[in-house]
């Protein structure tokens, strides 16, 4: 149902049943290495682009979550994804290799939660019984369309981030074991001006602070409610700025309580700048790490808030702008 003004709480609390997290060869030298299902020693994939190796990331990672399940392909009744390149090609064309009903999602960065928030809902309503919700990204595969490619060596400042190589997938379901899908907080589109590409953290940190506000305002909740609250990704630069905002607007999450997924995927040494991004980061982290966290009992109650920056290369080429957004998931430890 709807409560407050733009967040969804399921009461008929949707399960992950299962997740899918497949990484490549930086992921696999990163802190999070344990957390992955299944890691590559090339950035091919034996493929001949990048583009279609990022397919096969996305590919393997659902194909993981629905074997872990006890599924086949066509027990899901829909598969919601989507990642940062033109036309979300990747996922659209894992989408025929895969056979599923397939809703593509652009959010950017935020792709991860905007997918779980829309399958948890879809779930809520018993209009499916199970649903994939995935996203991806390489890190070649978007240097390429937003930057300059790896191979033409180009120096980056030190507010830029590192796009993970990376795929995860969940599946949610109207009923098992697993950890619940409680609410989703949906953002508004956010632009504070800034048109710098390289430092992506300053210029999403204002959408994540609007969709925390909303989600504490619209559920009624006190600062100290959740175990975790994780931003993906505003590494660096953008994590002190949405602190600094968030005392601007007196909700004092607890210090320990606000991580990011940028920041936890790389260990200290590994040449990233600011931090991680991409669609496949948040998507790694919580359905690997964070997810794996609540399974030991370590976290109950955390809120994934994904954020994305919504340009493309044609809008920086007409010097436009960067408009941003934020989507909020809360997650709750459930039956193992």
């Amino acid at each position: 149902m709807l409560k407050g003004h733009q967040t969804w709480e399921f009461e008929n609390q949707p399960v992950i049943l299962s997740t899918g997290t497949v990484g490549g060869p930086f992921e696999a030298k990163g802190l999070l290495a344990d957390d992955f299902d299944l890691l590559h020693e090339d950035l091919w994939l034996q493929q001949d682009s990048y583009e279609k190796a990022q397919k096969v990331l996305l590919e393997e990672s659902i194909t993981r979550a629905i074997e872990k399940a006890g599924l086949q392909n066509e027990d899901i009744h829909f598969m919601l994804t989507g990642d940062l390149i033109n036309q979300i090609t990747p996922s659209s064309f894992a989408g025929r290799t895969l056979a599923i009903p397939y809703l593509g999602l652009f959010g950017a960065c935020s792709t991860s939660m905007e997918g779980l928030a829309l399958a948890a809902m879809t779930v809520n309503t018993k209009h499916a019984k199970y649903i994939v919700a995935a996203a991806s990204s390489h890190n070649a595969a978007t240097e390429k369309q937003f930057r300059y490619p790896t191979e033409y060596g180009s120096q980056k400042p030190p507010t830029a981030q590192w796009t993970v190589t990376a795929s995860g997938a969940a599946v949610v379901a109207d009923s098992g074991d697993g950890p619940i899908v409680t609410s989703a907080t949906i953002g508004k589109v956010i632009d504070m001006g800034l048109s710098d590409p390289f430092n992506m953290g300053a210029a999403m940190a204002p959408a994540a602070l609007d969709t925390i506000v909303a989600h504490f305002r619209d559920r009624r909740l006190e600062p100290d409610h959740y175990d975790l609250i994780a931003t993906g990704d505003l590494g660096k630069i953008g994590m002190p700025i949405l602190k600094d905002l968030l005392k601007e607007r007196d909700l004092n999450i607890p210090e320990e309580t606000l991580q990011d997924c940028g920041l936890m995927i790389y260990r200290e040494g590994q040449p990233v700048q600011a931090g991680a991004s991409g669609s496949g980061c948040s998507a790694a982290v919580t359905y690997g790490h964070l997810l794996n966290q609540m399974k030991k009992g370590e976290l109950k109650k955390i809120l994934v808030v994904a954020t994305g920056a919504l340009l493309s290369p044609m809008s920086y080429q007409q010097k436009e702008t960067i408009p941003c957004i934020a989507h909020a998931v809360s997650i709750e430890a459930g039956k193992h």
